[in-house]
C-alpha cells in the first residue's frame, strides 16, 4: 500500500460535500468510517470510502472553530447519519438537517457542552443530572406493553438496554441504547509510538484482538511507506484465520444452545478450548496477541495443521447433528429475517451481511494475500438465524482448509518487511515519508476480521507518534440490524436471534 496515500485524498466544501458523496455512493463506493480531527486553528472531518477491488477515496472538510457545521448526509447514507452523531458528540460538529439529531455516544449524564475529543475539553467534568434521556418510542394500543432488558444483566456481559414492544409475544418494535460504558479508546492512543499502541488496539474488543491490531499496524505502515514482505502478511492472514476459527466455532454451540440443544453447545465448547490451547502455542497468548507487530508477525510455533482438520471433521459433524434435529431447524428457519435490501441499506457487514446474499468480504475486495481464484465469500440468501448460522459453519470450514495455503506462503515468501525495519521485526527508526506534502502522514488499515471488515485510520507527527487514530469495529454497521430483524419476531425467539449477530459491545463503544 506504499506511495499512493494521497493520491485518492481529496479536499472539499462543506457546500460541495453532498454532491461529491452521492457521486461516489452512485458509482459503488462505500462509506468506510468518518474521522474528525481538532487541528488546534479548526476541524477536519475525513470520509473514507472503500470499494472493490482494493480501491480508496478520502473527502476531506475543513470547518472553523466557531462555526462548525456540516451538512448532514443521513439522506444518502444511514450509517453516515450514525457517524455525524457521532461527530457531535464527541467534537461538537453539527450536521445540519439531520433528521435525527439526539446523542448517540454520550450517555444522559455527560454535561451539556463537553465533547472529549476536542483538543480543550480537558478532564472529565462531575456527571450531571439526566440531562438527555434517550427519547424512546412508545408504541400504544390495545394490548400493547413494554418490557425493559437492561442494561444490567444477569450474565456476565457487557450494558445494553433494549427495549420491546410487543403485542402478546409477537415483536412490534425494538430499540437497543448502547454506549453505556465509553472508554475514549481513540483518545488513549493519541502520543503513542505504533509499536506502544499495539498492547492497546489488541484490547479495543478482546475477541478480536489479531484483526483490530493488523488493521492498526496496515494503516501505520500505509503512512509510513512500509511494504511488508509476502511472508509476513501470509503469517497475519494465518492468525486471522485462527481467531476466525475459535469464534466461529463458540457462536455455533451458543446459538444451538438458545434453543435448548445443549449438547452442541458442549461439544463445540470443548473444541473451542483446544483451539484456544493451540494459539497460546502459536503466539504465547490463548487469545493470539503478540503475534503482529509494525512491519512484522511472529509465531513460537507454526499452526497445527493435522489438529486444526480433526477440528474441522468434528465441527462438521456437530453441524450436520444439529440441523438433522426438527426441532433446531424449525427454530432456526424464518426467525429474524434481514432481507438483502435492508442489509445493504443498513451498511451490514461480515457473516450478517452474507447471510443476507451480500457478497462483502475484505479478504476478496481489499487483499492481502492473494488467496487464489478458488476463494470465494460464503454467502446465504435466507437472512435468517438459519442463514447466519450456515455462513458461520461454512466459514469455518473455509478458514481451515485456507490454512495450509496461508501456512505455506508464510513459509516461502520471504523474510521481514521492505522499509525501516530490521529484520528481526525491531524498528530502528521512524522515518517519516519524504515528498508527501504538508499534512500528517496518514494510512488505512482494511481487516476482514471474524465478525467483518474493521477499518483504522491513523495520523502521525514528525516525531512518529500517533495524533490520531479512527477506528470502525463492524458491529458499529451491523447493531442497527438487529432490531431490523426482530420485527414480527417472538419475544422468547430475542436471545437467539441476538445471538446470531452477536456483535461486541466493547468494539461499538470505544
Amino acid at each position: 500500500m506504499s506511495g499512493g496515500r494521497t493520491a485518492y485524498r481529496e479536499d472539499v466544501d462543506p457546500a460541495g460535500l453532498e454532491g461529491a458523496v452521492a457521486g461516489l455512493l452512485r458509482d459503488g463506493w462505500r462509506l468506510a468510517l468518518v474521522a474528525g480531527h481538532d487541528d488546534g486553528d479548526g476541524f477536519r472531518v475525513v470520509y473514507s470510502f472503500l470499494r472493490p477491488v482494493g480501491q480508496r477515496r478520502e473527502l476531506v472538510v475543513r470547518l472553523p472553530h466557531d462555526r462548525p457545521h456540516l451538512p448532514s448526509l443521513a439522506g444518502l447514507s444511514y450509517p453516515a447519519g450514525r457517524f455525524e452523531r457521532e461527530l457531535r458528540d464527541l467534537f461538537g460538529i453539527e450536521p445540519i438537517g439531520h433528521p435525527m439529531p439526539r446523542r448517540l455516544v454520550r450517555h444522559g449524564h455527560w454535561p451539556s457542552g463537553w465533547h472529549p475529543m476536542r483538543r480543550d475539553a480537558g478532564p472529565m467534568p462531575d456527571l450531571a443530572p439526566d440531562v438527555g434521556s434517550y427519547p424512546f418510542v412508545h408504541v400504544q394500543g390495545d394490548g400493547v406493553y413494554e418490557i425493559p432488558v437492561g442494561p444490567i444483566h444477569a450474565g456476565i456481559i457487557e450494558p445494553g438496554h433494549f427495549r420491546f414492544s410487543v403485542v402478546g409475544e409477537t415483536i412490534l418494535r425494538m430499540k437497543a441504547r448502547l454506549w453505556f460504558v465509553h472508554r475514549g479508546m481513540e483518545r488513549l492512543f493519541e502520543g503513542r509510538t505504533p509499536d506502544e499502541a499495539i498492547e492497546l488496539a489488541e484490547r479495543v474488543s478482546g475477541d478480536t484482538a489479531v484483526g483490530h491490531t493488523v488493521a492498526l499496524v496496515q494503516a501505520v505502515e500505509e503512512a509510513l511507506g512500509i511494504e511488508v514482505s509476502p511472508a509476513v502478511a501470509a503469517r497475519r492472514a494465518v492468525l486471522l484465520e485462527l481467531e476466525r476459527l475459535y469464534n466461529h466455532v463458540a457462536d455455533l454451540g451458543m446459538i444451538a444452545n438458545d434453543v435448548g440443544f445443549g449438547i452442541a453447545h458442549i461439544h463445540t465448547q470443548r473444541l473451542r478450548e483446544k483451539l484456544l490451547r493451540h494459539n497460546a502455542a502459536v503466539t504465547g497468548h490463548r487469545l493470539l496477541r503478540g503475534g503482529v507487530g509494525v512491519g512484522s508477525a511472529q509465531w513460537a510455533t507454526e499452526p497445527d495443521l493435522a489438529l486444526v482438520a480433526e477440528v474441522a471433521a468434528e465441527v462438521a459433524e456437530i453441524v450436520a447433528l444439529t440441523l438433522d434435529h426438527s426441532v433446531v431447524l424449525d427454530r432456526f428457519t424464518g426467525t429474524a429475517v434481514l432481507p438483502a435490501e435492508l442489509a445493504r441499506n443498513l451498511g451490514t457487514l461480515g457473516y450478517v451481511a452474507r447471510a443476507s446474499g451480500l457478497t462483502v468480504d475484505a479478504r476478496a475486495d481489499h487483499p492481502q494475500v492473494d488467496l487464489g481464484p478458488g476463494f470465494t465469500p460464503v454467502t446465504q440468501e435466507g437472512g435468517d438465524v438459519l442463514a447466519r448460522y450456515a455462513v458461520r459453519a461454512s466459514e469455518f470450514a473455509a478458514s481451515a482448509a485456507l490454512l495450509p495455503l496461508l501456512t505455506e506462503l508464510a513459509a516461502v515468501g520471504g523474510e521481514g518487511p521492505v522499509g525501516a525495519m530490521g529484520l528481526g521485526g525491531e524498528r530502528t527508526a521512524y522515518g517519516m515519508p519524504e515528498g508527501e506534502g504538508s499534512g500528517p502522514a496518514a494510512g488505512l488499515g482494511v481487516v476482514e476480521a471474524w465478525r467483518g471488515t474493521l477499518c483504522h485510520r491513523v495520523e502521525l507527527g514528525p516525531d512518529g507518534r500517533l495524533t490520531r487514530v479512527k477506528i470502525v469495529d463492524p458491529s458499529f454497521f451491523n447493531w442497527p440490524a438487529l432490531p431490523v430483524a426482530l420485527a414480527d419476531t417472538i419475544v422468547p425467539d430475542f436471545p437467539l436471534a441476538n445471538k446470531s449477530f452477536n456483535q461486541s459491545y466493547a468494539g461499538n463503544d470505544l
